[in-house]
Protein backbone atom coordinates (compact mmCIF):
# COMPACT_ATOMS: atom_id res chain seq x y z
CA UNK A 1 0.00 0.00 0.00
CA UNK A 2 2.88 2.53 0.78
CA UNK A 3 3.79 2.31 -3.30
CA UNK A 4 0.53 3.65 -3.70
CA UNK A 5 -0.77 7.18 -4.32
CA UNK A 6 -2.48 8.05 -0.28
CA UNK A 7 -4.43 10.47 1.03
CA UNK A 8 -2.87 11.17 4.29
CA UNK A 9 -4.24 13.75 6.73
CA UNK A 10 -1.63 15.50 9.29
CA UNK A 11 -3.76 15.23 12.20
CA UNK A 12 -3.03 17.91 15.07
CA UNK A 13 -4.20 19.55 17.93
CA UNK A 14 -4.42 23.48 18.67
CA UNK A 15 -6.46 25.37 21.42
CA UNK A 16 -7.84 28.50 22.51
CA UNK A 17 -6.38 29.63 26.62
CA UNK A 18 -8.87 32.31 26.68
CA UNK A 19 -11.77 31.03 28.23
CA UNK A 20 -14.47 33.70 27.18
CA UNK A 21 -12.88 33.30 23.20
CA UNK A 22 -13.83 29.63 23.63
CA UNK A 23 -17.16 30.17 24.96
CA UNK A 24 -18.14 32.47 21.99
CA UNK A 25 -17.01 29.44 19.91
CA UNK A 26 -18.94 26.75 21.61
CA UNK A 27 -23.23 27.46 21.63
CA UNK A 28 -22.53 25.08 24.95
CA UNK A 29 -19.16 24.80 26.01
CA UNK A 30 -17.93 21.43 27.83
CA UNK A 31 -17.14 21.13 31.62
CA UNK A 32 -13.73 20.14 31.47
CA UNK A 33 -11.46 19.02 34.16
CA UNK A 34 -9.45 22.10 35.55
CA UNK A 35 -6.03 20.94 35.13
CA UNK A 36 -3.15 22.78 33.36
CA UNK A 37 -2.05 23.39 30.07
CA UNK A 38 0.31 23.77 28.05
CA UNK A 39 2.14 26.63 26.35
CA UNK A 40 3.05 26.23 22.90
CA UNK A 41 6.06 28.30 21.83
CA UNK A 42 5.23 30.18 18.82
CA UNK A 43 8.00 29.68 16.01
CA UNK A 44 9.36 31.09 13.20
CA UNK A 45 10.27 27.88 11.40
CA UNK A 46 8.24 25.20 9.81
CA UNK A 47 6.31 23.22 11.73
CA UNK A 48 6.47 19.65 12.07
CA UNK A 49 3.16 19.35 10.00
CA UNK A 50 4.19 21.38 7.78
CA UNK A 51 7.60 19.96 6.69
CA UNK A 52 6.02 16.32 7.00
CA UNK A 53 2.95 17.65 4.38
CA UNK A 54 5.82 18.90 2.31
CA UNK A 55 7.86 15.85 2.45
CA UNK A 56 4.75 13.94 1.76
CA UNK A 57 3.81 15.95 -1.30
CA UNK A 58 7.30 15.60 -2.71
CA UNK A 59 6.90 11.69 -2.34
CA UNK A 60 3.88 11.90 -4.86
CA UNK A 61 1.11 11.59 -1.58
CA UNK A 62 -2.29 13.59 -1.25
CA UNK A 63 -1.43 15.33 2.36
CA UNK A 64 -3.98 17.29 4.04
CA UNK A 65 -4.20 19.17 7.26
CA UNK A 66 -6.79 18.07 10.04
CA UNK A 67 -7.03 20.50 13.23
CA UNK A 68 -8.72 19.27 16.25
CA UNK A 69 -9.41 22.76 18.57
CA UNK A 70 -10.65 20.54 21.51
CA UNK A 71 -14.57 21.50 20.18
CA UNK A 72 -16.57 18.76 19.88
CA UNK A 73 -17.30 19.70 16.28
CA UNK A 74 -14.03 18.85 15.09
CA UNK A 75 -14.42 15.27 16.68
CA UNK A 76 -17.27 15.36 14.27
CA UNK A 77 -15.28 16.55 11.55
CA UNK A 78 -13.10 13.99 11.71
CA UNK A 79 -15.50 11.05 11.67
CA UNK A 80 -15.98 12.03 7.84
CA UNK A 81 -12.59 12.10 7.02
CA UNK A 82 -11.75 10.31 3.68
CA UNK A 83 -8.54 9.65 4.17
CA UNK A 84 -6.58 6.72 3.74
CA UNK A 85 -4.21 7.35 6.06
CA UNK A 86 -3.86 9.35 9.55
CA UNK A 87 -0.53 10.87 10.47
CA UNK A 88 -1.09 11.69 14.01
CA UNK A 89 0.66 14.23 15.06
CA UNK A 90 -1.24 14.82 18.17
CA UNK A 91 -0.04 15.88 21.83
CA UNK A 92 -3.13 16.40 23.56
CA UNK A 93 -7.05 17.36 23.14
CA UNK A 94 -7.76 20.87 24.42
CA UNK A 95 -4.27 20.86 25.94
CA UNK A 96 -5.21 18.07 28.15
CA UNK A 97 -1.55 15.54 27.86
CA UNK A 98 -3.65 13.24 29.20
CA UNK A 99 -6.22 12.99 26.62
CA UNK A 100 -3.60 12.10 23.99
CA UNK A 101 -4.45 8.32 24.85
CA UNK A 102 -8.39 9.74 23.82
CA UNK A 103 -7.32 11.05 20.10
CA UNK A 104 -5.71 7.55 19.65
CA UNK A 105 -8.92 5.44 20.85
CA UNK A 106 -11.05 7.72 18.32
CA UNK A 107 -9.52 7.17 15.52
CA UNK A 108 -9.21 3.46 16.23
CA UNK A 109 -13.14 3.00 16.72
CA UNK A 110 -12.89 5.33 13.03
CA UNK A 111 -11.33 2.44 11.63
CA UNK A 112 -8.97 4.63 10.03
CA UNK A 113 -5.14 4.00 10.04
CA UNK A 114 -2.48 5.77 11.77
CA UNK A 115 1.07 6.09 12.24
CA UNK A 116 2.37 5.80 15.97
CA UNK A 117 1.42 3.83 19.08
CA UNK A 118 -1.96 2.28 19.87
CA UNK A 119 -4.26 3.21 22.62
CA UNK A 120 -2.27 0.84 25.25
CA UNK A 121 0.88 2.36 24.54
CA UNK A 122 -0.67 5.90 24.65
CA UNK A 123 -2.05 4.94 28.43
CA UNK A 124 0.70 3.57 29.80
CA UNK A 125 3.64 6.14 28.59
CA UNK A 126 1.77 9.32 29.78
CA UNK A 127 1.34 7.92 33.37
CA UNK A 128 5.20 7.67 34.45
CA UNK A 129 4.09 5.55 37.54
CA UNK A 130 2.44 2.74 34.93
CA UNK A 131 5.51 3.08 33.27
CA UNK A 132 7.85 2.57 35.91
CA UNK A 133 5.70 -0.16 37.34
CA UNK A 134 6.14 -1.96 34.08
CA UNK A 135 9.78 -1.74 33.55
CA UNK A 136 10.47 -2.81 36.79
CA UNK A 137 8.65 -5.75 36.26
CA UNK A 138 10.46 -6.36 33.14
CA UNK A 139 13.68 -6.19 34.87
CA UNK A 140 14.35 -2.62 32.93
CA UNK A 141 16.43 -0.63 35.07
CA UNK A 142 14.57 3.20 36.09
CA UNK A 143 15.40 5.09 38.89
CA UNK A 144 13.77 3.95 42.46
CA UNK A 145 10.68 6.26 43.33
CA UNK A 146 7.91 6.49 45.74
CA UNK A 147 4.26 7.77 45.30
CA UNK A 148 3.64 10.57 47.80
CA UNK A 149 0.75 11.50 49.45
CA UNK A 150 -0.38 15.00 51.40
CA UNK A 151 0.73 13.22 54.64
CA UNK A 152 3.68 11.48 53.36
CA UNK A 153 6.32 12.10 55.64
CA UNK A 154 8.70 13.56 53.03
CA UNK A 155 12.16 13.91 54.77
CA UNK A 156 11.55 9.57 55.09
CA UNK A 157 11.11 9.24 51.63
CA UNK A 158 13.98 11.08 50.47
CA UNK A 159 16.32 9.43 52.64
CA UNK A 160 14.99 6.07 51.74
CA UNK A 161 15.80 7.19 47.91
CA UNK A 162 19.16 8.22 48.72
CA UNK A 163 19.64 11.73 49.01
CA UNK A 164 18.64 14.03 46.07
CA UNK A 165 15.40 13.44 44.55
CA UNK A 166 12.92 15.17 41.87
CA UNK A 167 9.59 15.37 42.69
CA UNK A 168 6.78 14.76 39.62
CA UNK A 169 3.10 14.88 38.46
CA UNK A 170 2.23 11.26 37.47
CA UNK A 171 1.34 12.65 33.68
CA UNK A 172 2.49 15.71 32.28
CA UNK A 173 5.37 15.87 29.77
CA UNK A 174 7.85 18.69 28.59
CA UNK A 175 9.04 18.50 32.19
CA UNK A 176 6.45 20.60 33.77
CA UNK A 177 5.49 20.23 37.24
CA UNK A 178 8.67 19.05 38.22
CA UNK A 179 11.14 19.79 41.09
CA UNK A 180 14.76 18.67 41.81
CA UNK A 181 14.70 18.57 45.55
CA UNK A 182 18.32 18.45 47.12
CA UNK A 183 18.03 17.94 50.76
CA UNK A 184 15.28 15.88 52.93
CA UNK A 185 13.78 18.78 54.39
CA UNK A 186 10.49 18.94 54.80
CA UNK A 187 9.16 22.34 53.91
CA UNK A 188 11.31 21.77 50.87
CA UNK A 189 9.91 17.98 49.65
CA UNK A 190 6.39 19.90 50.76
CA UNK A 191 6.98 22.81 48.50
CA UNK A 192 7.78 20.26 45.31
CA UNK A 193 4.96 18.26 46.35
CA UNK A 194 2.73 21.13 46.20
CA UNK A 195 4.04 22.36 42.76
CA UNK A 196 3.68 19.03 41.28
CA UNK A 197 -0.44 18.21 42.89
CA UNK A 198 -1.05 21.71 40.92
CA UNK A 199 -1.17 19.73 37.69
CA UNK A 200 -1.89 16.17 38.62
CA UNK A 201 -3.74 14.14 41.40
CA UNK A 202 -0.89 11.35 41.83
CA UNK A 203 2.38 12.53 42.85
CA UNK A 204 5.88 10.77 42.73
CA UNK A 205 9.27 10.98 44.09
CA UNK A 206 12.25 9.60 42.06
CA UNK A 207 15.75 8.64 43.07
CA UNK A 208 17.84 12.02 41.39
CA UNK A 209 20.45 10.57 38.64
CA UNK A 210 23.30 13.16 37.88
CA UNK A 211 24.68 11.74 35.25
CA UNK A 212 24.70 12.46 31.40
CA UNK A 213 21.61 12.53 29.69
CA UNK A 214 20.57 10.38 26.47
CA UNK A 215 17.72 9.66 24.43
CA UNK A 216 17.11 7.09 22.50
CA UNK A 217 15.10 7.14 19.47
CA UNK A 218 13.45 3.69 17.74
CA UNK A 219 10.97 2.36 14.88
CA UNK A 220 9.32 0.20 14.13
CA UNK A 221 7.76 -2.14 16.49
CA UNK A 222 7.33 -5.96 17.32
CA UNK A 223 10.87 -7.75 16.30
CA UNK A 224 11.42 -5.29 13.88
CA UNK A 225 11.46 -2.28 16.34
CA UNK A 226 15.35 -1.26 16.44
CA UNK A 227 17.53 1.97 17.94
CA UNK A 228 18.61 4.89 16.12
CA UNK A 229 22.09 6.31 16.93
CA UNK A 230 21.16 7.90 20.53
CA UNK A 231 21.57 11.86 21.37
CA UNK A 232 23.52 12.95 24.42
CA UNK A 233 21.97 16.55 26.05
CA UNK A 234 24.35 18.72 27.01
CA UNK A 235 21.81 21.24 28.87
CA UNK A 236 22.93 24.52 30.53
CA UNK A 237 24.07 24.00 34.25
CA UNK A 238 22.74 19.99 33.58
CA UNK A 239 19.53 21.27 34.26
CA UNK A 240 17.17 20.42 30.74
CA UNK A 241 14.13 22.16 32.04
CA UNK A 242 11.24 23.20 30.21
CA UNK A 243 13.30 26.84 28.76
CA UNK A 244 16.17 24.53 27.99
CA UNK A 245 14.03 22.18 26.08
CA UNK A 246 12.45 25.24 23.65
CA UNK A 247 13.88 28.52 24.51
CA UNK A 248 17.37 28.35 25.18
CA UNK A 249 20.24 28.32 22.14
CA UNK A 250 22.93 27.25 24.69
CA UNK A 251 21.60 23.68 24.84
CA UNK A 252 23.71 20.84 22.70
CA UNK A 253 22.70 17.25 21.25
CA UNK A 254 25.56 15.43 20.34
CA UNK A 255 24.45 12.54 17.56
CA UNK A 256 26.03 10.55 17.96
CA UNK A 257 26.59 10.34 21.75
CA UNK A 258 29.97 9.81 22.38
CA UNK A 259 30.03 6.48 24.27
CA UNK A 260 32.08 3.72 24.21
CA UNK A 261 30.31 1.35 21.60
CA UNK A 262 29.76 -1.37 23.85
CA UNK A 263 28.12 0.99 26.40
CA UNK A 264 26.20 2.20 23.94
CA UNK A 265 24.98 -1.15 22.17
CA UNK A 266 23.67 -1.77 25.69
CA UNK A 267 21.61 1.28 26.03
CA UNK A 268 20.01 0.44 22.61
CA UNK A 269 19.01 -2.73 23.65
CA UNK A 270 17.64 -1.77 26.53
CA UNK A 271 15.72 1.23 24.90
CA UNK A 272 14.12 -1.63 22.21
CA UNK A 273 13.03 -4.00 25.28
CA UNK A 274 11.38 -1.13 26.89
CA UNK A 275 9.68 0.36 23.86
CA UNK A 276 8.44 -3.36 23.26
CA UNK A 277 7.21 -3.89 26.86
CA UNK A 278 5.02 -1.09 26.49
CA UNK A 279 3.48 -2.59 23.37
CA UNK A 280 4.51 1.24 21.49
CA UNK A 281 5.01 0.82 17.42
CA UNK A 282 5.37 3.45 14.96
CA UNK A 283 8.49 5.69 16.36
CA UNK A 284 9.16 6.94 19.74
CA UNK A 285 11.81 8.19 21.64
CA UNK A 286 13.36 7.09 25.41
CA UNK A 287 15.15 9.24 27.79
CA UNK A 288 17.72 7.70 29.84
CA UNK A 289 20.33 8.96 32.58
CA UNK A 290 23.88 7.13 32.96
CA UNK A 291 24.34 6.83 36.74
CA UNK A 292 27.91 6.61 37.45
CA UNK A 293 29.21 3.60 39.40
CA UNK A 294 32.55 2.15 40.40
CA UNK A 295 31.97 -0.25 37.81
CA UNK A 296 30.97 1.86 34.93
CA UNK A 297 28.03 4.03 34.11
CA UNK A 298 24.54 2.32 34.41
CA UNK A 299 21.92 3.41 32.24
CA UNK A 300 18.30 4.18 34.46
CA UNK A 301 15.56 4.38 32.20
CA UNK A 302 13.35 7.54 32.58
CA UNK A 303 10.11 7.69 30.26
CA UNK A 304 9.23 6.99 26.67
CA UNK A 305 7.46 9.81 24.34
CA UNK A 306 5.28 8.17 22.13
CA UNK A 307 4.47 11.22 19.75
CA UNK A 308 7.89 13.05 19.91
CA UNK A 309 8.95 16.08 17.56
CA UNK A 310 8.94 15.76 13.73
CA UNK A 311 10.29 19.03 12.95
CA UNK A 312 13.37 18.82 10.68
CA UNK A 313 15.90 19.81 13.72
CA UNK A 314 13.75 17.42 16.10
CA UNK A 315 15.72 14.86 17.93
CA UNK A 316 13.93 12.06 16.26
CA UNK A 317 15.08 13.27 12.29
CA UNK A 318 18.39 14.13 14.25
CA UNK A 319 19.16 10.53 14.93
CA UNK A 320 17.68 9.56 11.32
CA UNK A 321 20.27 11.56 9.51
CA UNK A 322 22.67 9.76 11.34
CA UNK A 323 21.43 6.37 10.34
CA UNK A 324 21.78 7.36 6.95
CA UNK A 325 17.72 8.44 5.97
CA UNK A 326 17.13 12.05 5.30
CA UNK A 327 13.45 13.81 6.81
CA UNK A 328 12.09 12.01 3.37
CA UNK A 329 12.81 8.36 4.09
CA UNK A 330 12.06 8.72 7.69
CA UNK A 331 8.60 10.05 7.21
CA UNK A 332 7.95 7.13 4.69
CA UNK A 333 9.42 4.46 7.24
CA UNK A 334 6.59 5.83 9.44
CA UNK A 335 3.96 5.76 7.25
CA UNK A 336 4.79 1.90 6.25
CA UNK A 337 4.55 1.19 10.00
CA UNK A 338 1.11 2.46 9.74
CA UNK A 339 0.32 0.42 6.77
CA UNK A 340 1.30 -2.48 8.15
CA UNK A 341 -1.92 -2.79 10.30
CA UNK A 342 -4.08 -2.45 7.29
CA UNK A 343 -5.49 -6.02 5.90
CA UNK A 344 -5.13 -7.21 2.36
Amino acid sequence: MIGAKLKVALLYDVWNEDPVATAEKEDDPPTRKARHKKTKKKRKEMTDREEIFEALAKLGHEPSYFELDGRPQSLHSLSRCDADLIFNLTESFDGDDTKEMNVVAYVDLLGIPYTGSGVQASAIAIDKLATKRLWAWAAIPTPAWRELEADTDFGAVAAALGGPVVVKPRSEGSTIGITKVSSNAQGEMAGAYAEASRYDTRVFAEELVTGRELTCAILGHGGAAHALPLVEIRAPQANYDYHSKYFSDQTQYLCPAPLDAALAQQIQSLCVKAYAALGARGWGRIDVMLKPQPGGDQPMLLELNTSPGMTGHSLVPMAARQAGMDFGDLVVRILSEATLEVGP
